[in-house]
C-alpha cells in the first residue's frame, strides 16, 4: 500500500478525510448547477425560440445512464482496492469504460429516431418540440463524451482524488460558458450552437478524465487490455448502479406527475410554484450527493479492507452531515418562505403562493437526509437489492401514487398534492432507516467476527 491516497483511505482521521473528499465533491455539484443555469440562460435568451428549446428533463435522463455503470462500478473498484486486488479493480474500470460507449450509441440512435416522441412525452408541444429537437439532434451526437466524462469521473473520486474529479466538472462548465455565446451569437447557430458548445466541452472533459486514468498518478489505471466486456464483473456493477440511475429517472417522473395534477386542479400558478419547489429540493439533493461522493471511497475501501470500525465511523459522520444540511435548508424554508420564493420569482402573486406551498412541501425535509444517506450507503456497501428497492419505493410506490390519490380527499386539491411530498418522505425514512440499520449491524458484526477469526 505504497500509494499516499490508499494510505489516507486506510488510516487518515475519518473527519479530516471526509472533509477533504466532500468539500470538492459538493463544490463540483454547485459548479454543475451554476453551469446549467448559465447554459439555460443563454438558450432562454435566444430570440423567439429560446424558452421552447430547453430540454433539461431529457438531458437528465441521458446522464442518468452514466450512473447505471459508474455509480455501481466505482464502489466495487474501491472495495477491490481495499482488498489489495488492484488487477480486479482495473478490470472493473475497463469493463465499465467499454460499456459506456455502447450505452451512448444506443442513446444516440434512440434520440435520432424517436427524439420528437420523447420530447412530447416530457411535455413539449408539437410547436416547441421543433426547436427542442434541433438542440437534441446535435447534443445526442456527443452523448459518448457525456457518458465518458460523467461515468469515468466517478472512478477518479473512488480513488480519493476529489479535487481532480472536481476539476473535470469545472473544465466542462468553464468551456461551455465560454463557447455558448461564441456559437449562439457570434456564429448565429442558435440552439444548435448551444448544443455544439456542450458536447465540445464534454469532449474536452472526457479527454481529461481518460488522460488521468491512464497516467501514473492513477491508482487504478485504464489499460487497453482491460477495455472489454466481462459479464461477471460488469453485471454486479450494473445491478448496483441501477439504484442511483433510477433515482435520477424517477425525479423526472415525479416532476411530470406534479405538473399534470397541479395543472388540472390548480392551474398555471401552482405549476410555476412546484417548479420552484422542485428546484429547491434538487439543490438539497445536489448537496447530499456531494457529501455521498465524499463518503463513498471511505466506506467502500474500508469495507473491502475488512475495517469495520472505520466503516462505522464514516457512516456516522455521513449521517450527521446529511441530517445537518437538510435541517438548515428546512429552517430557512419554514421560517422565511417569502424570502426563499422571492429569489426565484418577481411576481408577488407567485411569491405568495410559493411561500404557502413551500411550508407544506418542505415540512418533513429535515429528515430527508436520513433516507438518502442510508440509500446511497447501501450502494457504497454493495447491497444492490436493497438500494434498488428503496429507489423504487419512495418515488414509484409512494410519491407518484400519492400525488394522484390525495387530491380526492381534500377540498383544496392543491393542498393534497403538495402534501404528497412530506408524507412520502416520512414513510420512506421510517422504512429505509429500519432496513439499513438492521443490515448495517449484521454487516459490521460479520466483519468483526471475520477480523477476530484472523487474529
Amino acid at each position: 500500500m505504497d500509494n499516499q491516497k490508499e494510505q489516507e483511505l486506510a488510516s487518515a482521521p475519518i473527519g479530516t478525510l471526509f472533509a477533504r473528499l466532500a468539500v470538492p465533491a459538493v463544490t463540483a455539484q454547485i459548479i454543475n448547477v451554476l453551469y446549467n443555469l448559465v447554459d439555460r440562460m443563454y438558450i432562454g435568451h435566444i430570440p423567439a425560440i429560446g424558452a421552447a428549446a430547453l430540454t433539461g428533463a431529457v438531458i437528465l435522463m441521458i446522464s442518468a445512464f452514466a450512473a447505471l455503470v459508474s455509480m455501481g462500478g466505482a464502489p466495487r473498484a474501491s472495495r477491490a482496492m481495499g482488498k489489495g486486488q488492484h488487477d480486479i479493480a482495473e478490470q472493473i474500470l475497463g469493463s465499465c469504460a467499454f460499456t459506456l460507449p455502447v450505452i451512448s450509441l444506443f442513446l444516440t440512435a434512440l434520440m435520432l429516431f424517436w427524439g420528437r416522441d420523447i420530447l412530447l412525452l416530457f411535455g413539449a408541444s408539437p410547436d416547441t418540440s421543433v426547436y427542442a429537437l434541433k438542440y437534441l439532434n446535435v447534443y445526442c451526437l456527443g452523448t459518448i463524451f457525456v457518458q465518458l466524462s460523467l461515468g469515468l469521473n466517478a472512478f477518479i473520486t473512488a480513488q480519493g482524488y476529489a479535487v481532480t474529479s472536481m476539476l473535470t466538472v469545472f473544465i466542462g462548465a468553464a468551456l461551455n460558458i465560454i463557447l455558448d455565446p461564441v456559437f449562439i451569437y457570434l456564429l448565429h447557430m442558435d440552439v444548435k450552437g448551444a448544443a455544439l458548445a456542450t458536447i465540445l466541452s464534454q469532449g474536452i472533459s472526457s479527454c481529461w478524465v481518460v488522460g488521468f486514468l491512464r497516467s501514473s498518478r492513477s491508482i487504478v489505471k485504464l489499460r487497453k487490455q482491460n477495455f472489454c466486456f466481462r459479464a461477471r464483473l460488469l453485471l454486479p456493477c450494473i445491478a448496483l448502479g441501477t439504484s442511483p440511475c433510477l433515482m435520477q429517472i424517477t425525479e423526472n417522473l415525479a416532476a411530470i406527475s406534479f405538473n399534470v395534477t397541479l395543472l388540472k386542479y390548480a392551474g398555471d400558478l401552482a405549476v410555476g410554484a412546484v417548479t420552484i419547489l422542485s428546484g429547491i429540493m434538487n439543490f438539497t439533493m445536489l448537496l447530499l450527493t456531494g457529501l455521498t461522493q465524499g463518503a463513498q471511497p471511505i466506506l467502500s475501501y474500508n469495507l473491502g479492507a475488512g475495517n469495520g470500525e472505520r466503516v462505522r465511523k464514516a457512516f456516522r459522520l455521513l449521517l450527521a452531515s446529511w441530517v445537518a444540511g437538510p435541517v438548515c435548508i428546512w429552517c430557512i424554508c419554514i421560517f422565511a418562505p417569502d424570502s426563499v420564493a422571492a429569489v426565484f420569482a418577481d411576481d408577488s402573486t407567485l411569491i405568495s403562493y410559493t411561500a404557502w406551498a413551500l411550508q407544506i412541501y418542505m415540512s418533513m425535509s429535515m429528515i430527508f437526509g436520513i433516507q438518502v444517506a442510508c440509500q446511497y450507503s447501501f450502494v457504497a456497501l454493495g447491497n444492490a437489492p436493497a438500494a434498488i428497492f428503496l429507489s423504487i419505493y419512495r418515488k414509484i410506490l409512494l410519491l407518484i401514487p400519492l400525488i394522484f390519490l390525495l387530491p380526492n380527499f381534500f377540498a383544496d386539491k392543491a393542498l393534497g398534492i403538495f402534501l404528497a411530498e412530506p408524507i412520502a418522505d416520512t414513510l420512506a425514512v421510517c422504512t429505509t432507516s429500519v432496513m439499513f440499520f438492521v443490515n448495517f449491524r449484521k454487516l459490521l458484526n460479520s466483519m468483526d467476527f471475520c477480523k477476530k477469526g484472523t487474529t
